[in-house]
Parts: structure tokens; C-alpha cells; sequence
């Protein structure tokens, strides 16, 4: 086997395990959102909460506060500034994205490709490019230190990279539910309507 089809069978393995055998992550992030010409356009930090299938929390702490929940149905987003809260039905916002991969269970892989695996000192790359058109973006690099998921990069169809790094990560520990439930604030605008359980059921 060539060291090549070693990376590949590697990375696969990495990324496979994230999905099967990770049910529930938490960690601090730092998120750095650079140009096609490697300007930097935005730096943030927060924190992240995950858990499967389909769900996930994904608080901006600082220089603003913002915060994006998937409870499963739907996708809600909180500015505090604007006091507005927007929310979308899950299936139509995540799609093929990188957050189902994050979210995501199952066969979530079936929606992407991996295009290459390789080593960087002590971290295992893996970039998979979403099978979707419409996706957004046109590729994702996820970065495993120690086996465990410590980087994320995502490139858009602009050319515009979301680089983000993970610190402090806990995986498969006990996280309430309703960290992933959200009732908007009484003085925040609401734009859209959100899907309901009973609704899906009859």
C-alpha cells in the first residue's frame, strides 16, 4: 500500500469514527474568516455544543454575541444587537453543509467526497467536497490531533476560508437537552415560522 492510499484509508477512518461514534461534543472554538487573498475579515470565539442526531449549539461570545441552535426541526438564530431571531426548517438550511457534518448521523458521508487525506506534523487532514451544487461552499478540511477532531476548514464558493480551531473539546459526556431547545426572547423580532413536531407527525 502506497503511503498515499495509507493517508486516504486513514483520514476515512478518522472522519467515519467522528460520525458513528461521536454522540455528543463540547469545546471553546476561535474562528477566523480570511479572504481568496488571505486578508482577515473577521475574527470570533465561543463556544459549541453538539449533539446527535441533528442537533447542535453554537454560541459567538466575542466581539459579539450571537447565538445558531439546531434542535432537530429547526435552525434558530439569535442576534443580540438586533434583538431579531430568525429561524429556518433544519433540512432546507443544512442540506449538504458543513454543519451536517457536524450534526449529522448515519449516512451523512453519502453527501460528500473525500478528495485527500494527509499528515501535517501531528495532525490528520481530511478534505471532502460536498456531491451537492448548491451547497455553497466547495470544500471542508477537518483536522484530527490525537484522533479526536481539533480543526475545521471551510471554503466557500467565494474563495473565502472559515478557519476554526477547537480547544478544550469533551466528547460522549452527558449534555442537558435543553441546551438545544430555544424560546425566542418576548422583545425580539421573529423572522419565519418554525416547524413543529406535532405538525411533522400528522
Amino acid at each position: 500500500m502506497s503511503g498515499a492510499q495509507a493517508a486516504a484509508e486513514d483520514g476515512q477512518r478518522l472522519v467515519k469514527s467522528f460520525i458513528d461514534d461521536v454522540t455528543s461534543m463540547s469545546a471553546r472554538f476561535e474562528q477566523t474568516l480570511v479572504d481568496a487573498d488571505d486578508n482577515i475579515i473577521e475574527e470570533a470565539s465561543g463556544s459549541l455544543e453538539i449533539l446527535r442526531p441533528g442537533r447542535f449549539r453554537w454560541s459567538y461570545e466575542d466581539p459579539y454575541e450571537q447565538l445558531l441552535i439546531a434542535d432537530g426541526l429547526n435552525v434558530w438564530s439569535y442576534d443580540a444587537d438586533l434583538a431579531q431571531v430568525t429561524v429556518k426548517p433544519q433540512a432546507e438550511v443544512l442540506g449538504n453543509t458543513p454543519a451536517l457534518l457536524l450534526g449529522g448521523a448515519g449516512d451523512v458521508l453519502s453527501e460528500f467526497e473525500l478528495v485527500e487525506s494527509f499528515t501535517d506534523r501531528d495532525t490528520v487532514w481530511v478534505r471532502l467536497a460536498p456531491l451537492g451544487e448548491d451547497s455553497g461552499f466547495s470544500s471542508v478540511d477537518l483536522g484530527f490531533t490525537d484522533e479526536q477532531l481539533s480543526r475545521m476548514i471551510f471554503i466557500d464558493s467565494l474563495g473565502q476560508s472559515t478557519l476554526i480551531a477547537l480547544f478544550d473539546v469533551g466528547v460522549n459526556q452527558a449534555i442537558n437537552e435543553q441546551r438545544f431547545a430555544f424560546t425566542p426572547p418576548p422583545d425580539a423580532d421573529l423572522v419565519g415560522t418554525p416547524l413543529s413536531a406535532n405538525k411533522i407527525d400528522h
